[in-house]
This record gives C-alpha cells, sequence and structure tokens, in this order.
C-alpha cells in the first residue's frame, strides 16, 4: 500500500489515533483466520501493525468441518480469538452458537469456487452446467476441500447434479492448511485429475493450470468476513483491524488475490 494511500485509509480509520496514544496502548490481537482471505491478510496485516502498534497474533484453520484445526472446532474448545476471518456463512453460524457477536460482522470480500488441472493437462470444458457435469462423470479422480468449498460441493452441489454415487469413489477431500496443502497441489502431484478451491486458494500454487470458474448458476455465493469472538480480550484493536481490512484501500490487494472487492460503503 502506498504511504499517501495508507495515510489516507489511517485517517478514516481514527487509526492514527492509537498511535498517539503510544506504545502502552499497543494490543496483541489473536487473529483466527481461514486460507480464502489469508494471502490478503498476510500482505496487509504488516501494514496494519505498523501503523498501529499492535501485534497480530495468527492461528490459522477451515472455516468450517470436523477437523480439531477448523476454527468452530478451536473455539468450542476454549482456544483464544479476538477476531475471526473465514467464510461470511461460518461467521453467521458460530453467532447463531453465541462463538462471535453477530453484530459485528463485516464482509470484505466475494469468492466463488473454481477449477484447476495439472500442468499441460487438456483444460475441460465447465462453460455450461451441462458440459460441467459431463467433466465431473468423465474424471478420473477429483479433489476437493474440506472447508466451504468443498462442503458445498460433496453435500449440496454433487447431489444437486444428480452424480453424488457415480463420482463418490473417486472423490478425495483434502486437508488444509495449516497442517494440510492446498486442493491445488494435490493436482499439481498429479493424485488428483481435477480440483477444486475457492479461486483465491488456487491461483497462485504452482504446478496447475486454473480452467474457470464453475457456471454462475452453480456459485454458492461466498464471502470473507471478519467478526468479534464472544470472548474478545481486545475489542477496539480487533474492531480497527476489521475496518482496516474493510476499507477501499484494501481492494486492490483482495483483487490480486483472486477476490472480489465489495462495492465501497
Amino acid at each position: 500500500m502506498k504511504p499517501k494511500s495508507l495515510a489516507r485509509c489511517l485517517s478514516r480509520l481514527g487509526v492514527a489515533a492509537l498511535l498517539i496514544a503510544g506504545a502502552a496502548s499497543a494490543a496483541d490481537v489473536h487473529v483466527m483466520i481461514s486460507a480464502g482471505f489469508y494471502r490478503v491478510y498476510s500482505e496487509l496485516g504488516p501494514t496494519f501493525e505498523r501503523a498501529t502498534g499492535h501485534r497480530l497474533v495468527t492461528t490459522r484453520g477451515p472455516s468450517m468441518g470436523d477437523s480439531p484445526e477448523s476454527i468452530p472446532t478451536r473455539l468450542a474448545r476454549g482456544e483464544t480469538a479476538d477476531v475471526v476471518i473465514l467464510d461470511g456463512a461460518a461467521a453467521d453460524e458460530l453467532g447463531r452458537r453465541g462463538l462471535v457477536r453477530p453484530d459485528s460482522k463485516v464482509e470484505f470480500a466475494r469468492s466463488m469456487v473454481g477449477m484447476v488441472v495439472r500442468a499441460g493437462a487438456e483444460k475441460p470444458d465447465i462453460g455450461s452446467v451441462e458440459a460441467f457435469r459431463t467433466t465431473l462423470l468423465a474424471a478420473k479422480s477429483i479433489a476437493y476441500s474440506d472447508s466451504g468449498s468443498g462442503t458445498f460441493l460433496s453435500t449440496t452441489l454433487f447431489p444437486k447434479l444428480g452424480i453424488a454415487d457415480q463420482i463418490a469413489g473417486k472423490s478425495r477431500k483434502v486437508r488444509g492448511p495449516p497442517s494440510g496443502e492446498p486442493v491445488a497441489a494435490v493436482v499439481a502431484r498429479g493424485e488428483a485429475e481435477i480440483g477444486f478451491q475457492q479461486v483465491s486458494e488456487l491461483i497462485h500454487v504452482p504446478g496447475v493450470t486454473f480452467v474457470g470458474t464453475i457456471p454462475a448458476e452453480l456459485q454458492p455465493g461466498f464471502s470473507f468476513a471478519g467478526a468479534l469472538t464472544s470472548k474478545v480480550q481486545q475489542p477496539e484493536a480487533a474492531s480497527a483491524l476489521i475496518r482496516f481490512l474493510a476499507s477501499p484501500d484494501a481492494a486492490p490487494a483482495i483483487s490480486k488475490a483472486g477476490l472480489s472487492p465489495l462495492p465501497a460503503r
């Protein structure tokens, strides 16, 4: 982020006022974040730290699922977090469970589900619903994530297309970071012919070719959002981080990561 742009952003957010308060106001902000928005966060987080004096203490995990590393599982067993950054629907579910403050949720970006093949492989046709269905049935092996996009594919989309039973035996769920890896890494090694995940988690992985997004009428309408946890210890600093990531100045980093910025609010 350019200095002038940063200055405008800080002015709008009131973050500059935090600097005047001095080091005594600096806080450790505990953040739990899923993979889809992590590239944006990792780029902009250091700017936030330099501007405010706060320190971001980061824990990674899937937005949903039964993994012991998933954000819902971590929060339910009492792990420390001030703010979560994850799939918007997962944030809503955490609000219903009393694990985050529902009124603190702020959306950062829209996200789409895409597909990759191994680098050098022919790109299948997924330009229409019928072509997409045919590609799934013809594929020798399919990989998808253990988080939001994979849950949607396996529990909603494949049954909707009427092919869940036909592809179950050749489908593989891939555990994501921190202990796992992106779906694209599995495809790059040739362990799956085609792989699905949110675009921001696919396009920066070497060894694959991005085929495109699945048809628009099949997209689940994913978003990424931030919210304060119900046990937040640093509400002011955590809220400042959410405002920072939702500001218009975050849009270039969001677009570069393969996500769609929201209209200016």
